[in-house]
């Protein structure tokens, strides 16, 4: 042990150490930054950076092309001890009280040169990001504004795309469908969450207990029904007092081709409609948006509606 503190003693010896140590304690930094700190040249930074990192008194990450140096954290008591004592000392000088006051203007520096890449950037920004990231990435995140408590129904949920990206999110989810081969295939789709309870049966007359859910779902499917506003005071019922429903679906439009074709029984929905609805079905606060369009969609313009169920009389 005393040839290690020994060894530990000529390393701190030399002053440009103890101040790169001292900026490193509360810092990562990488090399130029240290030259702006302690205003050295580079070749007299890098030269006491290596004997540092070969005696084990800092570490260092790459992140993208720079190289980031901190103070280890995992010194040995004895490397401790010694580093508290050089520490103190060091502190009483003025070329490092310079070094820890010009810290904070290299760290500056930092926002500044990502200001300067967004203010580049500004016009692009929107395909640099989807083509980094993807286009759903953000709104992948907002499913963690779910109350975690809740259960949900995804009612016409068809194949379970929309319940495999809920179910991580919510307490459990009632997931109806009127057609087996859709269920079948929500089943394969949904087999790893425990928390999906797949159910047949119709819009009309939901196969789930009155006031149960927070929220219900209806994704796509409410065109395809004979009786829209039956199926909203279908869903009024499930749904506690305060529970949330959300209708996305399709604008008025002139495509015919879709009731032969896809089964269609409506032709789009307007705003009024809706909102007429909802409000005599038993629902309140109703809100309702068009969509922006997918530019790679071919269908109808969409829009998304939410309401609140009101309070038993």
């Amino acid at each position: 042990m005393r040839a290690l503190v020994h060894d530990r003693l000529n390393t701190l010896a030399d002053p440009t150490r103890g101040r790169l140590l001292l900026v490193l304690e509360g810092h990562e930094l990488t090399v130029g930054e240290l030259c702006a700190v302690l205003q050295l040249p580079q070749s007299t930074v890098s030269r006491h950076l290596r004997v540092l990192g070969d005696e084990g008194w800092i570490t260092s990450r790459n992140e993208g092309t720079s190289r980031f140096y901190a103070l280890s954290p995992k010194l040995e008591p004895a490397a401790h001890r010694l580093w508290s004592v050089v520490r103190e000392d060091l502190l009483h000088g003025t070329t490092t009280r310079n070094d820890i006051a010009r810290i904070a203007s290299v760290l500056a520096q930092r926002p500044t040169k990502s200001r300067e890449f967004f203010a580049a950037a500004a016009a692009e920004w929107d395909s640099v990001r989807t083509e980094l990231f993807g286009g759903m990435a953000d709104l992948m995140a907002l499913l963690g504004l779910l109350d975690d408590r809740w259960t949900l129904a995804d009612l016409g949920c068809g194949t379970g795309r929309l319940s495999e990206l809920l179910a991580p999110n919510v307490s459990h989810i009632i997931a109806v469908d009127a057609s087996p081969e859709m269920l079948a295939a929500a089943r394969g789709r949904l087999a790893a969450f425990s928390n999906v309870d797949l159910r047949s049966g119709q819009l009309e007359a939901l196969p789930i207990d009155d006031r149960v859910l927070d929220a219900a779902v209806l994704a796509l499917v409410l065109h395809h029904t004979a009786e829209p506003p039956r199926v909203l005071s279908e869903v009024r019922r499930v749904l506690r007092p305060g529970g949330r429903v959300v209708l996305v679906d399709m604008l008025p439009h002139e495509r015919a081709e879709y009731a032969q074709q896809m089964g269609h029984v409506w032709l789009g929905f307007g705003d009024s409609q809706i909102k007429g609805w909802l409000a005599h079905a038993g629902f309140e606060r109703v809100r309702l948006h068009q969509l922006p369009p997918d530019p790679s969609a071919k269908g109808p313009a969409l829009f998304a509606a939410s309401a609140i169920a009101t309070p038993d009389s």
